[in-house]
């Protein structure tokens, strides 16, 4: 028991000592408020407005010191302390009323400057408006303390309330007005010319700035509203319409039903007053597309019928691209026209279609090679569609031709497909252009055989092969008296198709008629002379042990005779 008695004496020991700290601290600011209070009266300009931070910044310290006090007041301290905040009611509609009229000022100014010192001025009435916003916050809490000490606020209150009830309304107004000043600026901003957008963009700040400031004090009115019992549904539903952010107050049933009330409504306003011209702007977009797409297929149709016209001579490759390009010319056109008829704005999508192109000619440089090479093959036209070509390192029959490669089919049926720069860059060699061809063959007989004879029968195989034409006359001569045969040359003219026919059918029957008719085709020889030149015999030397032999030998045949 006695400890619990010693902990309640030191505990009001330190409380007494606390409150009597703080009310020295009071004392203190009050004289500082004071002395400022003075120096105010004999200063102006910027150095006036100093002392007023100075004053606010004591007073938010005075009412620091108040809130602590009211928090522990008691019978000693309750009539000082509601003597301190009456004085602070007082300063707080000194304040309120001194701040209107200067927000009432720098507006009167605001209004008739133009647009460049509009900015500027533009902070200035915001700072005089946060002050007036703290103020009025400061002016609520001192009801609320006069509560808390049992002093009677009620007539005050409802005089309180309705003056934040017309405030709030008349922010409310003006923040609608400003958003879709606002909203009017960005659409005329967009639809400008370069000459229009310098004053447009500076009045589209002006406002942007303008509905921050208004969005910014509704929601410190709401708050203040909101502790005097004022319905700030509507205010709360307009603040997340304007802003979009997400506050707890979104979590209101009756702010979530605002808002979807709201958002239905809106949109059937939208829908009543836009609909039909909406409506009537998708039927005009549809109908265009669809008579571009009849005009691009009659379009196609025509083209096509002109390009392959005989005597205008063009190649596949350059009647593909007219006929492909005059479609798609009527599709692009056709496209632009629907877009603008819907409200687009045309020029960004062609600024982005150059931009575009520009970064598509760096990433795409051997395309772009490949398909201005094309152009070229499109422009000179060496070879189409059908000729027997050596190109690019490649023989073979041309199948296919675009603009950016060429589809070559091989002898032995394969299929290659090479770029256009490999082909422009390398020489082409059309084998089937010209109508006519020459058919160049040599045929050779032996030495021994008959050249009329020869003659006479290769120009009858000739003349009887029915592809060989009469005019060119062929030509058989004797071409080369060659090291193991004398040479002719065969050479008829005939159809390019017919080329390799006669070739074929000539050749065997040169070999047949040959051997009927007993003239030899030699092969090729060479004969080769072999002469041994002769040794001289050199005298032997005597052998002594030969000698001997040959001498017994002779002894004993002379024995015997």
């Amino acid at each position: 028991m006695r400890i619990f008695i010693w902990f309640l004496l030191i505990f009001s020991s330190f409380t007494f000592a606390n409150e009597a700290q703080d009310l020295a601290d009071l004392n203190k600011i009050n004289n500082e408020v004071v002395r400022l209070k003075k120096e105010a009266s004999s200063f102006s300009g910027s150095d006036l407005a100093v002392i007023r931070v100075q004053q606010v910044d004591k007073n938010n310290q005075l009412r620091a010191v108040l809130a602590d006090l009211i928090k522990r007041h008691d019978e000693t301290t309750t009539p000082l302390l509601i003597k301190e905040v009456e004085g602070q009611v007082i300063y707080a509609e000194r304040a309120i009323a001194y701040l209107d009229k200067d927000i009432k000022d720098k507006q009167e100014k605001l209004d008739k400057a133009d647009i460049e010192h509009k900015l500027a001025l533009q902070n200035t009435l915001k700072e005089s408006r946060d002050y007036y916003y703290l103020s009025l916050n400061d002016q609520l809490e001192n009801y609320q303390w006069l509560t808390t000490l049992g002093q009677s606020t009620d007539a005050q209150l409802v005089a309180y309330k309705l003056f934040i009830d017309q405030k709030i309304k008349f922010l409310s107004a003006s923040l609608s007005f400003d958003t879709s000043r606002e909203q009017l600026l960005s659409d005329q901003l967009q639809r400008s010319s370069d000459s229009e957008k310098s004053s447009l963009t500076l009045e589209h700040l002006f406002f942007e700035r303008k509905v921050s400031n208004s969005t910014y004090g509704l929601a410190k009115l709401i708050a203040i509203a909101d502790q005097l019992n004022i319905n700030t549904t509507d205010y709360k539903r307009q603040l997340f319409s304007t802003t979009g952010n997400l506050t707890e107050d979104i979590l209101n049933f009756p702010v979530i039903a605002a808002i979807l009330s709201n958002w239905i409504s809106s949109g059937s306003n939208w829908l009543l007053k836009h609909a039909p011209d909406q409506l009537l702007k998708f039927f005009v977009f549809f109908l265009i597309l669809f008579a571009t797409r009849l005009l691009a297929k009659l379009t196609r149709k025509v083209v096509l019928k002109a390009v392959v016209q005989p005597h205008l001579r063009m190649s596949k490759l350059m009647q593909d691209f007219f006929v492909s390009m005059s479609s798609k010319l009527i599709y692009f056109i056709g496209i632009l026209i629907a877009f603008s008829k819907v409200g687009l704005d045309l020029a960004p999508v062609l600024t982005g279609f150059g931009v575009a192109g520009i970064i598509i000619g760096f990433a795409l440089q051997d395309t772009l090679s490949n398909f201005a090479s094309g152009m070229m093959l499109l422009i000179y036209r060496p070879f189409d569609v059908g000729d027997l070509v050596e190109a690019g390192g490649v023989t073979g029959k041309v199948s296919s031709m675009s603009l950016v490669n060429t589809t070559i089919k091989t002898f032995d049926n394969q299929i290659i497909i090479l770029p256009n720069s490999k082909i422009w860059g390398d020489v082409i060699k059309n084998v089937t252009h010209e109508r006519l061809r020459r058919v160049d063959m040599v045929f050779g007989i032996g030495y021994e055989d008959s050249i009329e004879k020869a003659e006479k029968i290769l120009a009858e195989i000739v003349d009887a092969h029915p592809a060989a034409l009469k005019k060119p006359e062929p030509n058989i001569r004797v071409h080369v008296l060659g090291a193991s045969s004398v040479d002719f040359i065969v050479r008829p003219w005939v159809k390019t198709d017919d080329y390799w026919d006669v070739y074929w059918d000539v050749t065997r029957e040169v070999k047949l008629r040959f051997d009927k008719e007993g003239i030899s085709i030699p092969f090729a020889q060479q004969d080769v002379h072999v002469h041994f030149a002769k040794k001289e015999k050199k005298p032997k030397k005597p052998n002594p042990i030969t000698e001997k032999i040959s001498n017994v030998i002779e002894s004993v045949r002379n024995k015997d005779s």
